[in-house]
Order: structure tokens, then C-alpha cells, then sequence
């Protein structure tokens, strides 16, 4: 479960959960196939299938110096009817 950050509570994410989609930031590198494999296992839930996008970086400054944040990936994942995860703790920034 290391790929996982944290879910995600949005507008969209909570109009989706009727839909029983489930939205989730994971790393970067980790691949659909991956996420997948987690998310059955873990939860023990039947994945139907998993739309993905990569988050723009926003940019931070540390005095003179501008960087960037970590890239991160959004997860959109569908789950067959009759199964459901139970609410993820929100990550607090």
C-alpha cells in the first residue's frame, strides 16, 4: 500500500461515490496494474476498471529559489457493483 497517498474529497470525487467510483492520489510511478493488485487485496473488492491523470506540479518558493511539489497521479477507480471501501482518512495540508 505504499503506492497510495490519500483519498481524495472533492466535488467531483464525492458525486462519483454514488457512481461507486473511488478517487484516490498515488505515486507517480506506480502502474494501473499495480494500484489494482492493491486495491483487491487490501480491501478485498473487484476493481472494474481505473481511469488515471497526472496532476500539474505547483510551484513553491524558498526564498530565491523556486521548486515544485511532488508529481502525483489521480486514480479514478470502479469497483463492481454490491462491493464498497470504507472512507479513507483525508490527508490534512
Amino acid at each position: 500500500m505504499d503506492g497510495i497517498k490519500y483519498a481524495v474529497f472533492t466535488e467531483k470525487s464525492i458525486r462519483l461515490l454514488g457512481n461507486n467510483q473511488y478517487t484516490s492520489n498515488v505515486e507517480s510511478g506506480s502502474t494501473r496494474t499495480e494500484i489494482k493488485h492493491w486495491v483487491e487485496l487490501f480491501f478485498g473488492v473487484k476493481v472494474i476498471s481505473m481511469n488515471s491523470h497526472r496532476l500539474p506540479r505547483k510551484g513553491r518558493r524558498m526564498g530565491p529559489i523556486m521548486g515544485h511539489t511532488m508529481h502525483y497521479r489521480r486514480m479514478i477507480i470502479t469497483l463492481q457493483p454490491g462491493y464498497s471501501i470504507p472512507p479513507l482518512i483525508e490527508k490534512r495540508t
